[in-house]
Formats: C-alpha cells, structure tokens, sequence
C-alpha cells in the first residue's frame, strides 16, 4: 500500500465563540456517545467513547498489565463539570482520546474542485506503574481519486508531563512527526504518511465532549502538490478510568446537515451481535440540544461490504428514520468510498472501519443534504 499524503498545519476552529453549557456528566458505565454540553452555535455536542479492555478495539492499546480495581456503584457526590483549557489537556486517567473527522475540498489549478475525508485520531493509555503509551491514526479518504490511505503511529513516553486538569494553554500532544495543538477550540493538527449514559459490562467513570462543525483550513500535499483546504470537522475528547467487556461492538454516526443541525446516533452490540443500547443526539439551528429515546431511532442496512484484508463484512449504505415529537427525520447515508478501513494491529491492536459518508434526505419537513463520518467496529474476527 502506498501512503502518498501529507497534512500540513489544517487549522480547524469552533466557529461558535458560545459558552459550552456543560450537564456533561460522569458516568457509571462506558458511555460510546453521550450529549454533553451544547452551547455554542452552531454547536457542542457529546459523542464517542472507546470501549476499553486489555483487548483490540480502536484506541485501546493492547497489554497484558493488571487493570485497577473499577467501583461500579454511582458517584456518591456530585462530580465536577468540564473547564476550558484546562480539561483540553491529557489527564491522568486509565484511557484517553482527541478524534477530529472532517470533509474538506481543494480547487486544483486546472479550477476543478477535489474532495476529501479525513481522520486524526491520539490515543493515551495509562496502566498501573507502567509508562504511558500513546497511539495515532490518520486516515484520507481521497473521495476525487476513489482511493482510501491510511497510517499509524505508537510511543511509549515514560517522562511525558501531563497536566491533569491544570493546563492553562489547552493541549499540545506530539507521537514523533504528528502533533495536535490547541485551545478553547481553536486547533492545529499536523499528520503525515510515507510512501451520556449507557449500560455496556463493567464500567468505571468518563468525562466527554465534542465540537460537532468546526471551520477547517490548512494546506494538504497531496503527490508532492501542495493544495489549499477547507471545510468542516467534528472533535470528540473522552477521558476518564472505565472498562467494558470485550466481544460487541458499534455502529456511531456524526452528521452535518445542510439546515444547520447536527446529529449524533449510535448503535452499541454485545458479543451475539444483539443490539443492547441506541443514542440520538440532536443539535438544532439554534445550538438547543436534547436526547431522544432509543426507540425513536430506526436503522436500516441497505447494503454490504467484504474486506479483502480483514473478511470483515461491513455494512455499507444506512437508511435512518427518527420519529419523535421532537424531530421527524429520514435520511439515507452511503458511503464516499466503499473501502474505509484502518488495519492498525501495530499501534493499538484491532482493524475498524471508519470514513466519509453523503447524506440526503429530509428533517423536521425540508429536504436537506449533508456529509458525515460512521464508525463500525467489532466486524473483523
């Protein structure tokens, strides 16, 4: 496989300036995704969370240490909210991770416009007296070329400083030549390539937020060219000391519509393959956010796809229906490219497949369009 694509300097901003009203919460069990706080417009919202065991599931870096004993009882006391910077920054807890996925396009010198994914994904683990270990990802979906490229990275850094809640200068995380660097919103990520509250198993305690329509720009180099970008992204942070049994998986979706609203939905399997819990997010125009119930969200696979490396059988294509007092939205999802998966059994032991998705349909009676990111792990066996 050839890796031809460099990131250089992508600025991606919360073009918000609100306040994040945080009833981001704690939680007793690992919460995938959980609205956190909504603030700003267009908006804030909570998502994404890594399923954590000593196994292979993305972010989750493989060891055979013995994990910390995890009091399953609820928090006696009120846990404290979320600050800005400081919680930015790495803290000192079992796992850790910044995920940025976006859509970006660059105008060619010929005028034709060219269209991309992307995923930038640091992972930090922590366990017991051994050294912290942290893991990369980066993927482009070059969706102008039909091509999908991806590379990782692992170091384990045994004098790395981490902040734990006293950062005033937000983050600044390196993994060799890739870095994210940022503050209240506004990041700076480099990566290159060579040639909520959910029932899921045994769970400790998680803090997370997200930034759902971040403004992007920054130069991509793309076959030695370098090209100017911009678009739109979405930024997950989750920390915290909390386990999950190992076997299930999940489905996650992050969507941008086209009517200024963002939606988050996930789907979480256990080990047969039944699906035990189901999350619908919704931001409005107005940055107003709410949960809807679990039974309000109805998914429906319209296609699948084998990989070749993996035998991983995919789905591929998603009807969405969302039927609520609240909001009433049908929107179907494909795929930008069929083939968007990250074999990453070097940095964090386990292969998933993540990537770019169109959106079309309607919400709330108008007709929209829109573009997002779905992840699907626990396929490949």
């Amino acid at each position: 496989m050839k890796l031809r694509r460099k990131i250089i300097g992508v600025l991606v901003n919360d073009k918000g300036g609100g306040k994040l009203r945080p009833y981001c919460r704690r939680n007793k069990y690992d919460a995938r995704r959980c609205i956190v706080g909504v603030g700003l417009a267009p908006a804030l919202l909570l998502i994404f969370a890594l399923l954590l065991s000593s196994c292979g599931f993305p972010g989750v870096v493989s060891t055979s240490a013995q994990l910390p004993t995890v009091n399953v009882s609820p928090a006696a006391a009120p846990l404290p909210p979320i600050r800005f910077p400081q919680d930015e920054a790495p803290h000192r807890d079992l796992t850790e991770w910044w995920y940025y996925t976006g859509h970006m396009n660059a105008t060619m010198p010929g005028g034709q416009v060219h269209h991309y994914g992307f995923e930038l994904v640091f992972f930090q683990a922590l366990r017991g007296d051994l050294p912290p270990v942290f893991a990369a990802h980066f993927a482009i979906s070059d969706i102008t070329r039909g091509e999908f490229h991806f590379d990782q990275r692992r170091l384990t850094e045994p004098n790395v400083v981490i902040p734990d809640g006293t950062s005033t200068s937000g983050m600044d995380m390196h993994i060799n030549d890739w870095s994210i660097k940022g503050i209240n919103g506004l990041d700076h990520l480099i990566a290159k390539m060579g040639n909520g509250l959910i029932t899921y198993g045994l769970g400790g305690f998680s803090y997370y937020y997200s930034r759902t329509r971040m403004s992007l720009s920054g130069t991509l180099v793309d076959h030695n060219q370098p090209l100017q970008v911009s678009g739109e992204a979405w930024m997950d942070h989750q920390w915290g000391n909390f386990l999950t049994l190992s076997g299930g998986g999940w489905d996650w979706f992050s969507i941008q519509l086209t009517n200024n609203t963002e939606m988050m939905l996930y789907l979480i399997r256990d080990s047969s393959g039944k699906i035990i819990s189901s999350y619908v997010g919704y931001i409005g125009p107005q940055a107003e956010s709410f949960l809807l119930p679990g039974r309000a969200l109805d998914v429906t696979v319209l296609s699948h796809w084998r990989s070749p490396v993996t035998g991983a059988n995919y789905p591929s294509g998603w009807k969405l229906e969302i039927t609520d007092l609240k909001v009433q939205a049908s929107l179907i999802l494909l795929p930008e490219l069929k083939d968007q998966e990250l074999v990453v059994f070097q940095s964090t032991g386990n292969s998933y497949w993540e990537g770019a998705v169109n959106i079309q349909g309607q919400s709330a009676g108008q007709v929209v369009k829109g573009e997002g990111y779905v992840e699907l792990t626990g396929y490949a066996h």
